[in-house]
């Protein structure tokens, strides 16, 4: 292949290192929330004690680890595992969090970063199959780019592993191999795959009443989303066709082959819009932050490029900083600080080298900074002036240079200074490293391997869907290509791979509002009563007991994180039958801990106050449905 189809492959199919690295820090900032947000209720949602606990999920608490097949109606699928299994107790889920919190930061700041996403990757899922009943679109999103992360440089730009490249060879701008294909693949997948599975209802097409239906469903809905419902019905008939349109052909813009900056430029302006949107109009949690994140790893080489010549001022490119050769902590410590402040073309020399610098350097016990005018800067002022260079964190240098903050920084550094050896100390973990970026025959099999199979995965799901929908296809009516790939797909040979989904959770179903949007909305009402006669509200218990319709921001306060919000929703499907035993548990437990003995609680009742949506123009009723105790 000669150099010029391979640059042009590498245009379509390839990413730049600085756009994963920023993909890397977006990435690990949306972990790191999600990790708090299920941290807020770590006791309800992931121990013993809480919603579900493991017998649950598994009645053999050796078998609790990984499920090599279902127990009667357990609650945890053949081949799933999960580390938050093994014990039930805060303290160790407690440990877990830390750890996956703590590794989260090392894919931030990118260090040893293949490690650090693996890792982050494998207590990820083991957080999602501890609790099937909180699983979310925004979860499947994040399992499926983590994993695809784990084959991705992250960590060639931005980031700690750079900072300590000691590879003499500069890195190329751009990587094209498999991982690469395979991400772009998967984040087309997300919207296709969604499209497809809308397009076998009439609400999407041809009705176009699906934006409509959604923006009803209060349970995501939030405040602006029922400002559009105010709207008139053909300007969300054009929004529900508009969205289903740039499902099917927007992803693929990414892939034109002529002018494909550009057509990427315009793809990802326009899904970071259409998320927006999302954000504006439902609680959805972490899924449209993610969602901007993923497409911000495909900004073209052109973007940065450009962004660098603009930033390439006069005092940027005279910025010279020489260090001691024999401080080691001293040299980790300068190319630290270049990529961290981005500024990536700055000659970093050994003092020693150069007479006068290295005569101040002794004179002063200091690192020897010279800006563009041959202006030397010594100790904690040469740091506020370096900062100043910086295209992102230049903002910072009139606090730096604050009279305090300059006296307790220069102070601070000349101890650092002084004492050069003990710093050292809290360096040595991080060595230079020669970092490469390369893909062999192998590495690209597997990977291909493994895209093969999700799309294999993405089809199942959909051809299976797509006949349980359709009675016809039950009862042999019907028979075209969907019954024929669902019988060829459901061979003993593809249920044998099968597990290697579920080991993986590549297995993926990409069905938010599809086929179509939930019309099952409603509330639950919690009635508890106590041992001295009293009744009382369960869901909230400053107030009385009421069956009027909760407000948005009544649901907020009663939802906190899109875990209970998602838990709740269950509460109502086919799941919810084997949830409600150990909720009820759960009830009882919390309340009879936090009150008094004549104001424990004696037994409650649950109902659900269904409020089926209705087309538009008719009236919505309100069917109350008592859930518990079971009739």
């Amino acid at each position: 292949m000669n150099q010029e189809k391979l640059s042009k492959l590498t245009n379509i199919f390839g990413l730049d290192l600085r756009s994963l690295a920023v993909f890397r820090i977006g990435l690990a900032l949306v972990v790191m929330a999600d990790l708090f947000s299920r941290f807020r209720s770590v006791s309800a949602h992931y121990t013993d004690q809480g919603v579900l606990p493991r017998e649950a999920l598994h009645p053999n608490l050796f078998a609790s680890f990984i499920a090599f097949k279902s127990a009667g109606n357990s609650l945890l699928h053949p081949w799933y595992w999960s580390f938050n299994l093994l014990n039930g107790s805060l303290l160790f889920q407690f440990f877990l969090f830390l750890i996956a919190f703590v590794l989260c930061l090392l894919l931030l700041v990118g260090y040893r970063t293949r490690l650090a996403v693996i890792a982050v990757w494998a207590l990820n899922i083991s957080l999602q199959n501890r609790n099937p009943a909180l699983i979310f679109a925004g979860d499947d999103v994040l399992r499926a780019m983590l994993f695809w992360s784990m084959f991705l440089p992250l960590g060639c730009a931005y980031s700690i592993d750079s900072a300590l490249n000691s590879n003499p060879k500069p890195l190329p701008k751009r990587v094209m191999n498999a991982a690469t294909l395979a991400f772009m693949i998967q984040l087309i997948f997300i919207y296709t795959w969604s499209a497809a599975y809308k397009t076998k209802s009439e609400l999407w097409w041809p009705d176009g009443d699906a934006v409509y239906y959604s923006l009803h469903f209060d349970q995501y809905a939030t405040e602006f989303g029922h400002f559009l419902l105010g709207f008139p019905i053909p300007i969300l008939q054009i929004l529900t066709f508009g969205a289903l349109i740039f499902e099917w052909i927007g992803p693929f813009l990414i892939f034109i082959p002529f002018r494909n900056s550009f057509f990427r430029c315009v793809a990802i302006i326009s899904f970071i819009l259409l998320h927006i949107g999302f954000e504006l109009c439902f609680a959805i949690g972490i899924l449209s932050y993610l969602s901007i994140i993923n497409w911000l790893a495909l900004l073209p080489t052109e973007v940065w490029d450009k962004a660098q010549e603009k930033i390439s001022t006069q005092s940027r490119k005279g910025l010279t900083i020489y260090y001691d050769k024999d401080c080691g902590f001293c040299k980790k410590v300068v190319h630290g600080i270049r990529t961290l402040l981005i500024l990536p073309r700055t000659p970093l020399l050994e003092a020693q080298g150069y007479e006068s610098i290295y005569e101040d350097m002794l004179e002063k016990n200091s690192w020897v900074v010279v800006d563009w005018q041959e202006n030397r800067h010594y100790k904690f002022e040469a740091i506020a002036y370096v900062v100043s260079l910086s295209p992102i964190l230049s903002f910072l240098e009139p606090l730096l240079r604050q009279k305090p903050v300059m006296k307790g920084g220069t102070k601070f550094y000349e101890m650092i200074a002084s004492n050069r050896k003990v710093a050292g100390n809290f360096t040595k973990p991080f060595k230079f490293r020669p970092l490469t970026v390369k893909s062999s025959l192998p590495f690209n099999v597997i990977v291909s391997t493994l895209l093969f199979l999700t799309t294999i995965w993405n089809l199942k799901g959909f051809v299976d869907q797509t006949v349980a929908r359709n009675p016809d296809y039950r009862n042999n009516n019907k028979k075209d290509w969907i019954l024929s790939t669902r019988n060829f797909l459901n061979r003993r040979t593809f249920q044998r791979l099968n597990i290697i989904g579920y080991l993986t959770r590549l297995d993926q179903a990409w069905s938010i509002f599809a086929p179509a949007p939930p019309l099952d909305d409603g509330w639950h009402v919690i009635i508890g009563t106590l041992k001295n006669g009293e009744t009382v509200n369960l869901l909230d218990e400053n107030n009385p007991i009421t069956w009027d319709k909760p407000t948005l921001k009544q649901r907020r306060q009663r939802y906190q994180t899109i875990q209970w919000r998602v838990y709740y929703i269950n509460l109502n499907r086919a799941i919810g039958q084997q949830l409600y035993p150990y909720f009820v548990d759960y009830l009882i437990r919390e309340w009879n801990t936090q009150h008094s003995a004549d104001e424990q609680l004696q037994s409650l009742e649950i109902y659900f106050m269904e409020e089926r949506t209705v087309p538009p123009g008719e009236k919505q009723p309100i069917n109350k449905k008592k859930v518990w105790p079971p009739s």
